[in-house]
Parts: C-alpha cells; sequence; structure tokens
C-alpha cells in the first residue's frame, strides 16, 4: 500500500493531534501545521513528521504555507482543515478582517484555493472540522460576514462552522468533478484548551472540572476526521457531507441553501483580493 500525505492544521494540541498519531501510526504520512512553534515540533518529533508553524491570523503566513507545501509535497492526499477556535471581543487581523471569521474560515478557504490544482492531481480529500455551533448559533448574513452590526463570540463563531459547511458543499459543486472530494464534521464537545482566551460562556465547559469531566478525549474528538481521511469517498461517505459520529447529520437550515454557498464562495473570493 502507498504511503499517502495527509496535511492536518490545527495539529498541535487537541483533535488535531489527536489524529495525527491515529493516522501516522496506521502508516500514512502526517504533515503537521501549527501555531505554537513548541507543541508543535513536539508532536512532530514524537511522530517523525514534518511541521510548520502558521498563524492563521496572518494571511501573509498562509500563502507562504501553501508555497512550501507545494514546493515540497509533489501529492497530497488529504487536507484537514481543523485549525480554529472561538475568540473573545470582536478584534481584527492585520489583514483587516474579524478574527473569528479569518481563522476558522477565511484562512482555510485560501489554503485550499492555493492548493487546489496539486489537490486535484492527488484526487485528494478536504475534511473542514465545524461545529454543532453551526446549528446553535449560526446565522449568516451575507452582508455582514464579519458580524460588524452585530458581534458576540458565540455568534462569530457558529456563523464561522456554518460557512465551513456551505464552503465544503460549494467545494464540492465546483471541484467534484476534477477529482476533489471533501466533507465537514462535528467532533464533539472536547476536552482541549479550544475555550482558553475566550470571553464566551462556552468556555466554560471546558474550565470548570464538574462539567469538563464528561467531555470527550482528544482521541474520541479526532475519530471522524481520521475515518474520513483514511476511508474511500464515495463508498464509505458522501461528498459534501456533514458528518458526526460517523454518520450523516443535519446541519443549520441555511447549510441546504445553494445560492447562499455559491454568493459566500464569489464574497470570499473578493474578500482575497489584492487590494
Amino acid at each position: 500500500m502507498t504511503q499517502r500525505t495527509i496535511i492536518i492544521t490545527g495539529a498541535s494540541d487537541g483533535i488535531g493531534a489527536a489524529a495525527a498519531r491515529d493516522i501516522s501510526n496506521a502508516g500514512d504520512r502526517v504533515v503537521l501545521v501549527g501555531r505554537s512553534p513548541e507543541k508543535t515540533a513536539a508532536i512532530a518529533a514524537e511522530l517523525g513528521a514534518d511541521f510548520f508553524i502558521t498563524d492563521f491570523s496572518r494571511l501573509d503566513e498562509v500563502r507562504t504555507l501553501a508555497a512550501a507545501l507545494l514546493e515540497r509535497y509533489p501529492r497530497i492526499d488529504v487536507l484537514a482543515n481543523n485549525a480554529g477556535g472561538i475568540m473573545g471581543d470582536r478584534d481584527i487581523t492585520v489583514d483587516g478582517f474579524e478574527k473569528t471569521f479569518q481563522v476558522n474560515y477565511l484562512a482555510p478557504f485560501l489554503l485550499t484555493n492555493l492548493l487546489m490544482d496539486r489537490l486535484s492531481q492527488s484526487s485528494a480529500s478536504v475534511i473542514n472540522t465545524s461545529s454543532a455551533a453551526n446549528k446553535i448559533f449560526g446565522k449568516i448574513d451575507i452582508n455582514d460576514l464579519q458580524n460588524e452590526r452585530a458581534y458576540s463570540p458565540n455568534k462569530a463563531y457558529g456563523d464561522a462552522k456554518l460557512a465551513n459547511i456551505l464552503f465544503t458543499k460549494e467545494l464540492n459543486r465546483r471541484a467534484g468533478a476534477r477529482g476533489i472530494s471533501t466533507a465537514a464534521f462535528h467532533p464533539g464537545v472536547v476536552a482541549t484548551s479550544f475555550g482558553a482566551g475566550s470571553s464566551s460562556l462556552m468556555r466554560f465547559m471546558y474550565e470548570v472540572p464538574l462539567v469538563s469531566r464528561f467531555l470527550l478525549t482528544p482521541a474520541k474528538g479526532a475519530d471522524t476526521l481520521v475515518w474520513l481521511a483514511t476511508t474511500a469517498p464515495g463508498a464509505e461517505w458522501v461528498r459534501g457531507g456533514y458528518y458526526e459520529k460517523r454518520k450523516q447529520i443535519r446541519a443549520n437550515k441555511q447549510a441546504s441553501n445553494a445560492d447562499l454557498a455559491w454568493q459566500l464562495w464569489e464574497k470570499s473570493v473578493a474578500l482575497l483580493a489584492p487590494r
């Protein structure tokens, strides 16, 4: 069996690191992308894996990452867009975008598009980490993608995770015929440092011992990601689908709006165009 190359962003901790361990132990080559130099290097040393340090709140670093991946890997079999998190007060990045929107959605959208030809040539799978927050908090206004009018950490996060699902569906529509398979998934509520630094009340699920004891382990949260990355699209899972616990589930009703998915893609391309 030919060893495949699987790129995992957000791989320095949590479900990204857990998925990297499982996939590496199964024999595939994992390439780690993380924001923390220390944590990412430690996981890479443990697995004997290549790694890159990239902060998704800086799009120049995402572009540098894409160029390095294209230079080093003639084949990319899986791109797992897993980096993300819930933020605190509304913050604008150096690129001029609301941070939750950029880190969770716009940066992965950019990375995927920069790698598109290589992904197509490799008949790759693109796996996007979403969240149940897409259904609980998400309500996208295509004319206010960055929540300038009504910001809260929860809504911004829910919108970004809903955007991940819309991106998944539109990527399937646009690139499925080019050989790219794609899916989104909800990992469950996992015991990680995910909520650190956020002002959202969601952080209490991760910080309060009485509550956090009921959370999933990172390994269990990573299970669906590992499954999607290591099984055959079209046979084991439906292209363009949204999954939890290896089963296709329903997302926010906006996720079924094909026109909204198209508009989001076009707006994203326009936002990323040189100014």
